[in-house]
């Protein structure tokens, strides 16, 4: 039976609760638009919980002379990371010199015209480096003695997600999550739209905006919800990556380029394991069940044998992810080389209807800025865009303004933060303030000793946190907190994802 039905009026209402869903729904609403977003399962469960986790401007892609992308992403990297330093942090690539590839004089001044095409306050510039002498020369083969240092950025891709959902709520927006919206038909000057639960709770929305940010289904969305087949092609592209132990015990993390073009990446992950991809395959399949298959583990494998002293192999993988990017059609016969740029789609009737086709997490804050001031004047809001001058919850670690010291000093706010909640383990105030910023002050309100933090349901995860991250975050699974809000999965039992589901149970 159809439980009862609900309404809701708003300004705008946007599918998708990916990375650019998230950060329009944040714009929007800090501009005072009335804001509504759905998202057919969690926050990020898909594309943006799948990415390389780097905030870059795109090394790469200057081979392909998309210099405005490039200069685009590299504006944005400084501009992120001073909104959130807690989630996201500098971080130093080694790219080993390979003799059957480009020339070293090449490659330098590529790597030039990446420190000069935006203007650095955090980021040292780029560098050669000799590899027998480095430290990260030491996990490498021998024969790779030259190499080539410069700077990018880290991201915990999930969190960004919700934190800018979390700020858009606190801005008033209303956010659905396991809801898909089944139905949105433009009447007048409104988007009728029904948005059904997987409880089964029906909304009815009444919007003067749609925005479709459904990512790989956008296209879908327009056909089947909308009844508005989109003329914009979108090639699906799957990336993978593979998780292992520890490959090198270094804060450097290592650029690789394959004799087939594809570039790789080597990271340290969660202090504990490295980080290797990432693919790109046309995907054809379905897209709510993307999977890694054995031949990218082998690419993957293959390629860090041909750089890594200690060789891996298939049966080393400890954990494996994938994620289908949805990119704007073009010309290129390679999937890497497939633009990273997104284009913003206005139908400009009536009820404005407007749709996001492609992107990359580095540029999604520009690009909900661009898509709010190309609809906020149509509903007649003139509101200035902030997001660049804003902090995402929990990143105000020195002011609420974003400050270079937060990202140089943050160790010592840990530090700090440590002496404070003395009565907890060091490392677990760490973990808890790379996740949750200055606000690891309200998870930890009115506890003052260990047994306020409640039962322990795997080393180091308490009660206190499952409870923040149901009533803050929108986590309604033991796969959301394990997978999503963090990775603690990769640390704890393996049926403790069951243990939280039954936790959560008793909880209802």
């Amino acid at each position: 039976m159809e439980q009862a039905q609900q309404f809701q009026a708003c300004d705008v209402l946007i599918i998708g609760g990916g990375i650019n869903g998230a950060g329009i729904a944040r714009d929007a609403a800090g501009r005072g638009l009335s804001v509504v977003l759905c998202e057919k399962d969690d926050l990020a469960a898909h594309t943006s919980s799948a990415s390389t986790k780097l905030i870059h401007g795109g090394l790469r892609y200057l081979e392909n002379y998309e210099f405005g992308l490039v200069r685009k992403a590299l504006i944005e990297r400084e501009v992120l990371l001073r909104s959130a330093p807690h989630i996201m942090w500098p971080m130093r690539f080694v790219m080993p010199h390979d003799k059957g590839q480009r020339p070293a004089w090449m490659i330098r001044a590529g790597l030039l015209v990446y420190d000069y095409l935006a203007k650095r306050e955090l980021l040292p510039p780029s560098g050669s480096i000799n590899l027998r002498t480095h430290v990260a020369g030491k996990a490498l083969k021998p024969e790779f003695s030259k190499g080539f240092v410069y700077s990018d950025g880290w991201v915990d891709d999930a969190r960004l997600v919700v934190l800018n959902v979390l700020d858009a709520a606190e801005k008033g927006a209303k956010i659905f999550t396991h809801t898909r919206c089944e139905q949105a038909r433009r009447e007048g000057d409104k988007w009728h739209a029904t948005l059904r639960n997987a409880n089964g709770t029906v909304t009815k929305i009444e919007a003067r905006c749609l925005v479709n940010a459904a990512g790989p289904w956008a296209a879908q969305f327009l056909h089947d919800a909308a009844s508005r087949p989109s003329s914009k092609a979108l090639r699906l592209i799957k990336g993978s990556h593979i998780v292992v132990k520890k490959l090198f015990d270094h804060p450097f993390a290592y650029i690789f380029q394959n004799p087939d073009g594809r570039i790789v990446f080597a990271i340290d992950y969660e202090e504990d394991f490295t980080l290797i991809g990432t693919t790109d395959l046309e995907y054809h399949g379905d897209t709510n069940k993307v999977e890694i298959d054995q031949s990218e583990i082998a690419y993957l494998c293959e390629l860090t044998q041909r750089y890594f002293q200690k060789p891996i192999h298939p049966s080393d993988v400890v954990w494996s992810y994938s994620g289908v990017r949805p990119l704007l059609e073009d010309d290129s016969a390679n999937a890497s080389e497939i633009t990273r740029d997104y284009k913003l789609d206005l139908d400009n009737e009536s009820a404005p209807l407007l749709s996001v086709f492609g992107g990359k997490i580095t540029t999604f804050r520009k690009l909900a800025e661009e898509a709010v001031d190309m609809i906020a004047p149509r509903l007649g809001n003139h509101q200035a865009s902030w997001t660049a001058e804003a902090c995402l919850p929990g990143g105000d670690l020195y002011g609420k303004t974003p400050q270079n010291r937060a990202v140089t000093e943050y160790e010592a706010y840990v530090t700090q933060l440590q002496a404070r909640y003395a009565w907890l383990p060091a490392k677990l105030i760490a973990r808890y303030v790379r996740a949750y910023g200055s606000r690891i002050n309200r998870l930890l309100e009115d506890r003052l000793t260990l047994a306020d933090m409640g039962q322990e349901l795997a080393s180091g995860l308490y009660e206190a946190e499952l409870q923040y991250l149901m009533k803050t975050e929108w986590a309604s699974s033991g796969a959301d907190i394990l997978w999503r809000r963090s990775k603690l999965g990769l640390h704890v039992p393996a049926d403790t994802a069951q243990k939280i589901d039954q936790w959560i149970a008793l909880q209802q």
